[in-house]
């Protein structure tokens, strides 16, 4: 599937107006905006988005232990391991329960050379290119499921410029694969993984 360029200049407050939304607007709304954890981080440059009733989604099958926060507050992050090795941060939403956006990649922007020290990497494009990574550079881990994504140690700020957004299926997924709810900033080198070309 091509991607689509999507031209946004419609910044978005924090807030429960922007996550009580589909999880595709909210997806999209992120991009741009700038997520830091205990000042470290930068912006947002890729995410994806789960609804509830997404086959691909944690929560298809209901509520778990494991899947308790995408069913609380929206506004709130909920994070899990991946394949038992990575974190993956996620921000719940929608307006109806069970809900939530993986953010998959960030372009650094703070606390670089902790992301580096922890990463054991001077690459700055691979620092924070794929939610694992990300997830390692932040220091994030199962201790932040929960917490308000816009309050400390989280804080997340709107986005100050105008946005192109690239969009495409999601990635590594055996389930609502060509579901286009893969969204990126157009032309950011800090991508996991390029979008196919139109």
């Amino acid at each position: 599937m091509s991607s689509l360029l999507v031209h946004s200049s419609d910044p978005s407050e924090p807030g429960v107006k922007l996550f009580a939304r589909h999880p595709a607007d909210v997806a999209r709304a992120l991009i741009g905006m700038i997520v830091t954890v205990d000042g470290v981080g930068g912006r947002i440059v890729e995410t994806e988005a789960y609804h509830h009733e997404d086959p691909a989604s944690h929560a298809f099958n209901g509520p778990t232990p494991r899947n308790a926060a995408m069913f609380g507050p929206v506004g709130r992050a909920y994070v899990y391991r991946s394949y038992g090795l990575h974190w993956c941060l996620n921000v719940v939403c929608g307006d109806t329960p069970g809900s939530a956006v993986l953010i998959r990649a960030l372009e650094p922007m703070s606390g670089i050379e902790l992301m580096q020290d922890r990463r054991g990497t001077d690459m700055l494009r691979l620092l924070c290119a794929g939610p694992g990574r990300l997830c390692q550079a932040l220091a994030v881990s199962r201790e932040h499921d929960g917490l308000p994504i816009d309050q400390p140690p989280f804080t997340l700020q709107p986005a100050m410029q105008e946005r192109e957004i690239a969009v495409g299926p999601r990635i590594g997924l055996t389930k609502g694969v060509q579901t286009p709810w893969r969204y990126g900033l157009a032309g950011s080198k800090f991508l996991s993984r390029p979008f196919p070309k139109s």
